[in-house]
């Protein structure tokens, strides 16, 4: 009888282990989908209570590295028709005299999607504004010179808009068509050239339509070909003063609510950031209406966290555990 009680055990333990990598994935699955609902939760409370406060739709374009597929291969995301779709159907649903407010963070991406989203921020009849907290490069400006106000915090960055041509910018393919002896230039070179100069008009008379009303015309001109034909590589930073002097109807105004929606969108794949900091001080007030300057303290050897206030100021004024206090009993009573 115990011989049989001790195999049924092994057997159920045996059947135990075999399920668990089961279990385990399933919880992992279940785990991933708690923490998608309430991220999306905060997110919906956030955008409601600024879209409130603003009186405006607000709408969200940010591209960070992003795990793809079951391996969770990190690639960096970037405007694609995807997000055209998604864009124009929230601008659809935009009361025609509602506000418009785009906050970008982005590389950039496929011309066309970006000239869909752009020409549809042009048509839409409300006030239109472009927030760039960090930055918004190539397809990101181009939907930025759209709106009616380009809004940067102080060292956020635009980019140009000269087409890439099989991953070389096109201003250079046509230079070299120009430059080199027909003789000596191959067919494939020549065809691309052919495209980048294609390319380029595209682009300019785009950028020319789309600044359209909100600049001079011929201020229009000069920003679309400075813009993309290829005066500067394709990664330059343009920062606010220098759109200022292209022409573009740009400002540092950035409101402190909009920076906050940035940490609503962590990047998912870089667990750890390689930044640390603290503030120098903190004020936080007591209870009984005091103000009290609130400092870090680091943690004592072996711990995982670092806490930084505030805190109840009664827990400041006492002393400091020692590591002895850590101690098992019977080691303090030897």
């Amino acid at each position: 009888m115990l011989a049989l009680l001790c195999v049924k055990g092994y057997s159920g333990m045996e059947g135990f282990w075999g399920a668990l990598p089961i279990i385990l994935i399933v919880l992992f699955f279940l785990s991933r989908g708690l923490a998608n609902r309430q991220r999306h939760s905060e997110l919906v409370n956030t955008f409601s209570k600024i879209q409130k406060k603003r009186k405006s739709r607000i709408i969200a374009v940010v591209h960070r590295t992003e795990p793809m597929g079951l391996l969770g291969i990190p690639m960096l995301s970037y405007i694609d028709l995807n997000d055209a779709e998604d864009i124009l159907e929230a601008i659809r649903k935009t009361p025609p005299n509602k506000p418009l407010e785009f906050v970008m963070h982005t590389p950039g991406g496929l011309v066309l999607p970006a000239l869909q989203i752009a020409r549809a921020i042009k048509a839409h009849p409300g006030r239109t504004t472009v927030f760039v907290p960090h930055y918004a490069m190539s397809g990101g400006t181009l939907i930025a010179l759209a709106a009616d106000n380009i809004v940067l915090s102080e060292h956020a960055v635009l980019g140009p808009i000269d087409p890439q041509i099989d991953g070389l910018p096109a201003a250079s393919l046509v230079r070299v068509a120009q430059d080199k002896p027909i003789q000596t230039t191959d067919d494939y070179t020549l065809i691309l050239a052919d495209v980048g100069a294609m390319a380029i008009n595209q682009l300019q008379s785009a950028a020319r339509e789309l600044l359209s009303g909100t600049v001079s015309e011929n201020a229009a001109i000069s920003i679309a070909e400075q813009l993309s034909s290829g005066r500067w590589t394709h990664d330059y930073p343009i920062r606010h003063a220098e759109a200022l002097e292209l022409g573009l109807n740009a400002s540092i105004d950035m409101p402190k609510e909009i920076m906050q929606l940035m940490a609503l969108f962590p990047d998912t794949v870089r667990r750890n950031s390689g930044v640390k900091y603290i503030e120098e001080e903190a004020a936080a007030i007591s209870d009984n209406g005091q103000r009290v300057t609130m400092t870090g303290y680091a943690p004592r050897q072996g711990a995982r966290s670092f806490s930084y206030g505030p805190w109840n100021p009664k827990e400041l004024k006492q002393p400091r555990r020692s590591e002895n206090d850590d101690r098992p009993l019977w080691r303090k009573l030897l």
